[in-house]
């Protein structure tokens, strides 16, 4: 028999807490029923009632991710521009430890969405809003002079996820050498290059 509403809103949260927990010691490849049920005490049965499915959990897991990383913390954003645009590259490394765990479950999860069409999407769709936020920065630098000003903020934006994302993959594999000073180093040379590289 189901659980009543009430009890089911307050088992959802239990259930989300469990999922991030697996997600932090096991990333996506070790998501199951069986490892969320065991990490709240319950049988597999009764996790069943809220996701009947392992897509179903996964898709949880999904939402919880992109929460979580919504509601972390940033840093300030000094000024309009490039300065604003270091600040947010450096909020999406691996930096710290919830930073790197955070990344380290965006990356497993990575593989699950290359596999199944509708998470491919939603993923897309994650890349083209994180390249939205990026634009007003990259339109104030425009504008302030500090990109060419035939720059295309939209092809900044790209080249600029696509770099913050790959030094995430170096890091990851490589936390010895792609410290967290040396990634900031690595964010400061790119946005120096920013500036200094003329659209073409």
């Amino acid at each position: 028999m189901p659980p009543a509403r009430g009890d089911r809103d307050a088992r959802r949260e239990d259930v989300s807490e469990a999922v991030w927990r697996v997600l932090a010691g096991k990333g996506f490849g070790g998501l199951t029923l069986r490892a969320v049920a065991a990490e709240m005490g319950v049988s597999t049965g009764m996790l069943m009632h809220y996701f009947p499915t392992k897509r179903a959990l996964v898709v949880h897991a999904l939402d919880i991710l992109e929460r979580r990383s919504a509601e972390r913390p940033r840093r300030a954003r000094p000024v309009a521009g490039l300065a604003a645009l270091r600040a947010v590259l450096l909020d999406v490394l691996p930096l710290g430890a919830d930073d790197t765990a955070r990344n380290r479950i965006w990356v497993s999860s990575w593989d699950l969405a290359l596999a199944d069409e509708g998470l491919g999407a939603e993923q897309a769709e994650r890349y083209g809003r994180m390249r939205e936020a990026l634009l007003p920065h990259l339109e104030a630098a425009r504008e302030r002079g500090e990109v060419a000003p035939d720059a295309d903020p939209a092809r900044l934006a790209a080249t600029c996820v696509a770099f913050v994302h790959g030094l995430v993959v170096q890091a990851l594999f490589d936390p010895v050498r792609f410290t967290a000073e040396e990634q900031t180093r690595a964010v400061d040379g790119f946005v120096r290059m920013l500036g200094a590289v003329p659209e073409k």
